[in-house]
This record gives structure tokens, C-alpha cells and sequence, in this order.
């Protein structure tokens, strides 16, 4: 099976203040899917969130009759994201941090690999990732 895109949907409280917020971590927005209830924040070529506010998070696409967690209390999800490098890994949460992002983790060394975690407005937790490209079997 093959799949062209990932979109990985979060709920928001307040979707202006999560926008500045991942505007300063560095991503960019795609405006074609972004209005006042969701934003659609570009990852990579073919990875997206969707940022919804927690109401139309219920109805975006697929209803959910299920709860919304609170991410400031639970854990519903950790957004793995890979780095290139261990310094692009310190450079991208120390401006999640400079943003208002709360520390989740200390920096993680096993030597192959390095990460960092932080949490979003939202407590969403992110984790950014580098390893070792020796390390990865092909």
C-alpha cells in the first residue's frame, strides 16, 4: 500500500496563538486549507497538521464522538519529527522554546541517535530526532 500524504489532525484551544506559535518555531502555513477554524501548518513536501479548533475538531471530516483529550494532562499522541543534524535537532527546539514552548524532555543521547522533546501551547508533545544515517539498515 502507498500513501502520497500524511495529515495529522491536533485540536487547538486558540488557533491565532498556536499559528504565532509554529510561525516562530520556522513552519510555514498552506493559506488554500487554512481559515478561522483550521490551519493547515506545512511539515515537509507530503507531511501536514492540521491545527483545529477543538469544536470543529469534532465535525473536521470523520465526526468523532470521542472526547477531546487534554494534551496538557494526557498523552493522546507524540509528533516524531526527524532532523538532519544534532545541531538542526537543538536549533529547532530552542526556538519552540524561545516561542513559549514548555520542555517535555532533557536531550536524549544513545550516540546513534538524539532527541529532544518540548510541548506545544496545546501540550501537544514533539520530539525531534536525529540518527546517525550509518546506523539506519536499508
Amino acid at each position: 500500500m502507498a500513501t502520497n500524504n500524511i495529515f495529522v489532525n491536533l485540536p487547538v484551544k486558540d488557533l491565532n496563538k498556536t499559528k504565532e506559535f509554529f510561525s516562530k518555531v520556522g513552519f510555514e502555513f498552506n493559506p488554500q486549507f487554512t481559515n478561522e477554524q483550521a490551519a493547515c501548518m506545512v511539515i515537509s513536501d507530503n507531511i501536514f497538521a492540521m491545527l483545529l479548533v477543538e469544536e470543529f475538531f469534532h465535525s473536521f471530516i470523520q465526526p468523532t464522538k470521542k472526547a477531546i483529550a487534554d494534551a496538557s494532562q494526557t498523552t493522546e499522541v507524540i509528533v516524531a519529527l526527524s532532523a538532519d543534524s544534532r545541531d538542526e535537532v537543538n536549533e529547532l527546539v530552542n526556538r519552540a522554546l524561545e516561542a513559549g514552548a514548555k520542555p517535555y524532555s532533557d536531550p536524549v543521547d544513545h550516540g546513534f541517535m538524539y532527541s529532544w522533546s518540548f510541548q506545544d501551547p496545546d501540550g501537544h508533545l514533539w520530539e525531534v530526532v536525529f540518527m546517525e544515517p550509518s546506523t539506519i539498515q536499508q
